[in-house]
């Protein structure tokens, strides 16, 4: 037998590796070299679709996601509505001959017609979920082809949400705002869930059984494609690691033969001992891998994130993993200024993170499915879900319910997975519904996860398992705190409408003397300390009355304000204006979370002075904290020690505020020390702000880095500050921009400050590098940020 060197034999095994990988699926994205195009007239419109000459048209070249027109921050007309064109050319290279080709776009807004080489072959419509084009008989291999995308995103009344911009509570922008992928796999190949449209199927379908603290079940099913013309034996392998990639379980199926042109299922299940349960608090989650055999060859794979909990809504509370859990909750509009609805993933991420940050461990997507990036962050970082269709204040006609109904399939197929998700709203938001329609809507639910612990949701109780109304829903003062009935109550909202439109039904200390404004919880940041502690007393206000009622928790409106069609300003409820700068609000809710950390570092000790101690009038001291006491001081003496608030809108909160009255008020410094069983644990000092002196500028990175050749952005925050740093909360100055290397600013280059901050939208550049960002006013001291980009 001859012999062969070990380092020849390491090579021949790396070569028949490679070889096999061929076999495997390659999944590209799909954002890079797209021209976009506006607003064209007729004639030239049927040239781009005839894909016919087009050199008299200004195309502009840009990558995804993106956004057809940058919009103002504050409303100064209807959001841009239109038709716009999308293309990109691009090569199948010859090795890719006989494989199954496909493109996804995750979504595009709202109305979409696909031309493939001059020729229509697909028409989508919805704006919130994925569409997948098989084109592996129709593209031409080792030649250029071109796909243009016509997107249409007027008022359609066929479409959910169906009503009118104009009339709507929020905006829903256009464009291809979500990636795209190039998708290209043996014809033997585990098919889309959302393509595959089938019940309770397609793609790959994960969930659990018999699940306790000694062991647990992980029920995998999937669905494999034929696209050859012989029938095929195929076998599947399934896998199960933890984060660490440390192999847990393993399960093998049997071989079965798919038929020509048809599909298989497979189910297998996988045995977990002592199994890392999912929770907001420990967020643990697996890897799962498919593989996807013919005879020995393998020929497909694919792997996706799990979590293994169970939860339970009763009338009585809710429960994670047998443990009850009051929900702590809040709603999330998706939108970014200027760039509408075209967030990169990472910028999905940094929303999730400061949710989490604020203390919430529950998010309600408003009023449409979010991005699978958002739900990827949620299931990292351990926050709940309640998914939600497209809808508000609109029931359609019968075309209208059916593309609603295939909403909810195509939000299931997509979603089914996250471990993060608790809820399934499928109901139309503050829609008037027919009881034939939600008792359809509830069926899918139920017939597309046929398991146990499935939950749907709906503002009208006839027919979902939870009630999730909004405290408006019902007068002042009773609300729900009467509630009798078997099924749970979810406050889906709260802490809003209910001081803006309506007496909210309570007696707060000389609310009587407030006018309209200035008793509302939609307030902004340049409102004044004052009308933020008001928002912040009204959010705590309802939010402790909550707790009295039957409810198994709460979601407040809402984490960040955002615009809307039907009014001109912007709806300033959000606990975090527009920029994603936080309002006294936010660190209401911030102490609300758990005095001890949790897996992601999360709920650590805190305390947050509400004052500026710039005003002799407003010497009264409120603190947020989630400690045992707080000890105030003033230039450096005690002022005494306090334990939390016990007064009426107190009374049911996990950590009430602390209230200082100090007799007299002093300009200078403010420190608050807080303490848990007499330990130092957390202090926070502000200081009497001086004269305007210069600028301090910062990135908002929340847990992601921005990163380059993503179209990733960030918020950057320039400051008015005195001389020792105070951010001077009444500057109104004008700041001005500007950026060199790889990168550039979205929006305005000068603009005012708000409560003494100015913010820009921050693009990172296609290639990695430094890039360097001035902020400048006046005879301030101007200063700059260097930021490296990977």
């Amino acid at each position: 037998m001859k012999k062969y060197p070990f380092y020849f034999l390491l090579i021949i095994a790396s070569i028949l590796q490679a070889k096999a990988q061929t076999n495997l699926p390659s999944v590209k994205n799909f954002n890079a070299d797209w021209a976009f195009v506006k607003d064209i007239d007729t004639v030239n419109c049927g040239q781009v679709l005839s894909n016919a000459q087009t050199a008299n048209i200004n195309w502009e070249k840009v990558s995804l996601p993106h956004t057809p027109n940058i919009e103002p921050v504050n409303k100064i007309k209807e959001q841009w509505q239109g038709t716009c064109f999308y293309r990109k050319f691009f090569t199948i290279p010859a090795e890719s001959s006989g494989k199954h080709i496909a493109i996804q776009f995750d979504a595009a807004m709202h109305e979409a017609d696909i031309y493939l080489n001059g020729k229509h072959i697909y028409k989508h419509v919805g704006g919130f979920l994925p569409f997948y084009i098989d084109i592996s008989n129709i593209v031409k291999i080792g030649q250029q082809n071109c796909i243009l995308v016509k997107l249409n995103n007027q008022d359609n009344p066929v479409i959910p949400p169906g009503k009118a911009i104009k009339d709507l509570d929020f905006n829903y922008y256009g464009g291809i705002y979500r990636n795209a992928w190039l998708i290209t796999t043996n014809k033997l190949y585990i098919n889309n869930a959302v393509q595959a449209n089938r019940i309770a199927g397609g793609g790959i379908l994960i969930h659990d059984e018999d699940v306790s603290a000694a062991s647990a079940k992980v029920i995998v099913k999937t669905d494999v494609n034929n696209d050859y013309k012989q029938g095929k034996k195929v076998w599947i392998k399934a896998t199960l690691f933890t984060k660490d990639g440390k192999v847990v379980a393993t399960s093998t199926s049997t071989q079965q033969l798919i038929e020509a042109g048809n599909y298989g299922t497979f189910t297998q299940t996988l045995t977990i001992t002592n199994p890392q349960l999912w929770s907001p608090a420990q967020p643990n989650l697996y890897n799962i891998k498919i593989q996807v055999y013919q005879n020995t060859k393998q020929v497909d794979e694919t792997s996706l994130k799990t979590g293994i909990k169970t939860v339970v809504f009763a009338a009585n509370g809710f429960y994670i993993n047998g443990t009850k859990l009051n929900i702590v909750g809040t709603n999330r509009h998706q939108e970014y200024p200027y760039i509408g609805y075209a967030l990169s993933d990472n910028a999905q991420y940094r929303d999730a993170w400061k949710i989490k940050n604020a203390g919430f461990n529950f998010v309600r997507c408003s009023h449409y499915p979010p991005s699978p990036a958002f739900l990827d962050a949620c299931d990292e970082l351990g926050i709940m879900v309640m998914d939600a269709i497209p809808g508000w204040q609109f029931f359609g006609n019968n075309e209208f319910q059916k593309n609603s109904f295939q909403n909810i399939r195509d939000m299931i197929h997509r979603d089914r997975n996250h471990a993060a998700i608790v809820l399934w709203e499928a109901s139309l938001n503050e829609t008037s519904m027919s009881k034939d329609y939600m008792d359809t809507a509830n069926k899918i639910v139920h017939t597309e996860l046929p398991f146990k612990n499935v939950f749907s949701s709906g503002w009208m109780d006839y027919a979902f398992d939870v009630f999730n109304p909004a405290r408006q829903h019902l007068k002042a003062p009773d609300y729900f705190k009467k509630y009798n009935h078997p099924k749970p109550l979810l406050l889906a909202e709260y802490g809003d409408w209910e001081y803006y439109a309506q007496n909210a039904g309570f007696n707060q200390k000389e609310y009587a003397g407030l006018k309209s404004e200035e008793r509302s919880s939609r307030q902004l940041r340049t409102d004044g300390q004052q009308r933020m502690l008001q928002q912040a007393l009204n959010f705590q206000e309802s939010h402790n009355d909550n707790l009295y009622g039957p409810g198994v928790g709460d979601a407040n409106w809402l984490m960040f304000d955002y615009k809307r069609g039907y009014a001109e300003d912007l709806e300033t409820s959000g606990i975090m204006d527009v920029f994603r700068l936080p309002k006294f609000s936010f660190y209401f809710y911030q102490s609300q979370y758990q005095s001890n950390t949790d897996a992601n570092g999360f709920g650590k000790p805190m305390v947050f002075i509400a004052n500026y101690w710039n005003d002799p009038r407003q010497k009264t001291v409120k603190v947020f904290s989630n400690c045992d006491e707080v000890e105030l001081f003033l230039n450096g003496k005690s002022l005494g020690i306090q334990k939390p608030d016990t007064d009426l809108f107190s009374r049911n909160l996990l950590h009430a505020p602390f209230t200082f009255n100090p007799a007299t008020y002093i300009p200078g410094k403010l420190t608050e020390i807080g303490y848990i069983k007499g330990k130092k644990v957390a202090a926070n000092t502000i200081s009497t702000p001086g004269s305007a002196f210069k600028i301090n500028i910062k990135a908002d990175l929340s847990g992601k880095n921005l990163v380059a050749g993503k179209n990733d952005i960030i918020f950057i925050y320039a400051s008015i500050t005195d001389s020792k740093g105070t951010v001077i909360p009444d500057a109104i100055d004008m700041i001005r921009f500007s950026v060199k290397g790889n990168g550039e600013l979205i929006g305005k280059q000068s603009i005012n400050a708000e409560a003494g901050i100015a913010t820009i939208l921050l693009k990172a550049g296609d290639k990695p590098g430094p890039i360097k960002i001035e902020a400048s006013s006046g005879k301030l001291i101007s200063a700059e940020l260097v930021y490296v980009t990977k």
